[in-house]
């Protein structure tokens, strides 16, 4: 058994793995109080919301994928849609060839917090007060916040100060931003979720209450103050102060929803993942244009293999994932396509983007992702400010804020497995506290998903009102012959899918630890990502042929991928990847669970 930097934990009672030990330990609370995994990770999920602000919030969006004890898989969709109002004809009118990146303009329907009452409402036992207890204290009572907290709203303390007051009062409390070891308190939102539950007291049942919430939500006074934020002049990513186009019909008239999964058979492994309005198959993808014997697991083969794999699915991800168009995800996985895509991996890395013809339709590029892709002369965008989710990952993993009030926001994950065989896998983010000023009725911002659709029509991704912006969010959850075993995810924007295949295939091709799977192994080797695609984030830049691993591999595996083609960056130790698992064995009923140690923050914890 290798060294890892923790144990892969091991019992029979339930396990929680999360970013943040504190939303890790209040869904074990929940566990111990008797309730199930559904009540625990709605719990973790609104702990999140307060201890990580810079990296999700209640109006940003949530996928959730649940497998029930003796169910089936299914999705739950927290991504909301865009607006009625947001039609590219209106950004293209404001002079816009692309959505901002941060301001109102950027904001979807908020899609998380009905997601969380929904996955409350239909598999939950808690009461919603019960849940939302843990939020609740941390908000008033206070939390020491980890250091981004602090080294995010400093990087945007001129902007709080000049141009998002109210973001001002919340994070900069007597002119001090929050501080590692010192209390801090978001009574705003305390107060939000105190008015939210006094108003549904009076409902008669669980259900009743959570039903009563949504509606709040949606046309109550939390909906009221989003509309207002939202018609608020607000300075974003291009310099101007520009109003959104959410209004009280979009709020009351959406709702998250089920689906199902989409998946992919591997090995005696079933994948499953959101649909193509995320990026969530392309870990399928990956999968699919495997060969049917792998290099030596490490090698600078399997590198180079999973690298170019990987970006033949992303090039197929922009050009035929979307909510605006019809996507063929059947053929796109079908063993056909693949083997024609995987003879085009050489022995030399690739610097194209190049997407498939699948059942011979022509591939659809965005006019500036073909910019972008073509190379345009000193143009690197990923080096601009406001390049969206860390595009090159730093030791913790999480955001970049350009002094210029340009914002780089990340993501949070939380994994669930009860003692009953229940399982959840979740990735919040969005509303992020540098993305769009604190809605001051409420104690949080609208948020900013809308960055990732296109201002180009007749493309699967293109802004669409009523259709969802395609979103780089994507949970996993694994079956082992036909049963669910294992539920996993990162944050990390658009390195989430690269991550979580080099985790995945980690598990499934390394030794087992103490009779279970490694989790811990795999969540620790050392990991890496490629940007040679357009990002999902603005200024939606790529860097082709580009390659960033971990300091931690063998020199001489650098050195082989060099040699190939590949512009090798050498990121910190540990850098890649913030991953989160928990397993349940269905033949022994143990259970484990890992956490990713980059960062010093994400932790697992059960019994």
């Amino acid at each position: 058994m290798s060294f890892t930097t923790r144990p892969t934990l091991q019992g029979t009672f339930g396990m929680v793995s999360s970013t943040h030990w504190l939303a890790s330990q209040s869904a074990m609370a929940v566990l111990e109080d008797g309730g199930n995994a559904y009540d625990a990770a709605v719990a973790a999920g609104f702990v999140l919301h307060v201890v990580e602000p810079h990296l999700n919030g209640p109006a940003g969006e949530v996928p959730i994928i649940l497998a029930p004890a003796g169910g089936e898989v299914r999705v739950l969709c927290g991504q909301g849609v865009a607006p009625a109002g947001a039609t590219i004809a209106h950004y293209r009118g404001l002079g816009l060839d692309l959505v901002p990146g941060t301001g109102p303009l950027a904001a979807a329907v908020p899609g998380a917090f009905d997601a969380w009452m929904l996955l409350l409402r239909d598999h939950g036992t808690r009461s919603l007060a019960d849940v939302m207890k843990y939020a609740i204290g941390y908000a008033e009572d206070g939390h020491p916040p980890v250091e981004r907290v602090g080294e995010t709203v400093e990087s945007v303390r001129a902007l709080f100060e000049t141009e998002w007051p109210s973001s001002a009062e919340v994070y900069l409390p007597g002119g001090k931003a929050p501080r590692p070891g010192e209390l801090f308190r978001n009574p705003a939102l305390a107060a939000t979720w105190r008015r939210l539950l006094a108003e549904v007291s009076g409902e008669t049942g669980r259900v009743a209450q959570i039903e009563a919430a949504r509606r709040v939500w949606r046309s109550g006074f939390i909906a009221e103050a989003l509309v207002r934020q939202a018609r608020r002049p607000t300075m974003d990513t291009s310099g101007h102060r520009h109003t959104g186009t959410l209004t009280a019909t979009d709020l009351a008239s959406w709702s998250a929803s089920y689906e199902a999964p989409a998946t992919y058979d591997w090995r005696g492994w079933t994948l499953c993942k959101a649909g193509p309005w995320s990026q969530g198959p392309v870990l399928l993808q990956q999968l699919a244009l495997l060969p049917p014997q792998l290099p030596r697991y490490g090698s600078a083969e399997y590198v180079h293999l999973l690298v170019e794999g990987c970006k033949l699915a992303m090039a197929d991800r922009e050009a035929w994932y979307g909510d605006a168009a019809e996507v063929p995800l059947d053929e796109l996985l079908s063993p056909e396509y693949n083997a024609e895509r995987r003879a085009l991996i050489g022995h030399k890395a690739s610097s194209e983007l190049r997407p498939g013809s699948p059942g011979g339709r022509t591939p659809m590029i965005s006019g500036h992702a073909r910019e972008v892709a073509d190379g345009e002369p000193g143009f690197d965008a990923l080096a601009l400010p406001g390049a969206g989710e860390p595009t090159v990952a730093r030791a913790a993993g999480e955001p970049e804020v350009a002094r210029d009030g340009g914002t780089r926001g990340d993501t949070c994950h939380l994994d669930v497995v009860d003692r009953w065989g229940n399982m959840v896998a979740a990735t919040p983010s969005g509303g992020w506290l540098q993305s769009n000023p604190v809605v001051p009725e409420l104690g949080f911002p609208l948020g900013t998903r809308l960055q990732m659709a296109w201002l180009d029509e007749g493309l699967p991704n293109s802004l669409t009102p009523g259709r969802r912006p395609r979103t780089t969010l994507t949970p996993s959850l694994a079956l082992r012959d036909g049963v669910p075993v294992m539920a996993f995810g990162t944050p990390g924007g658009d390195q989430q899918d690269q991550w979580q295949t080099h985790f995945f295939l980690a598990v499934a091709l390394r030794a087992e630890v103490r009779g279970g799977l490694d989790l811990q192994g795999a969540i620790d080797a050392p990991n890496w990502h490629n940007d040679s695609f357009p990002s999902s984030f603005h200024p939606r830049g790529m860097r082709p042929g580009s390659l960033t691993v971990e300091s931690r591999t063998d020199g001489a595996v650098v050195e082989e991928l060099r040699r190939r083609g590949h512009d090798v960056q050498v990121a910190e130790a540990w850098s890649e990847g913030r991953l989160c698992a928990v397993a349940r064995d269905p033949e022994t009923g143990v259970l484990s669970a890992a956490a990713n140690p980059r960062g010093m923050q994400g932790y697992a914890v059960g019994r």
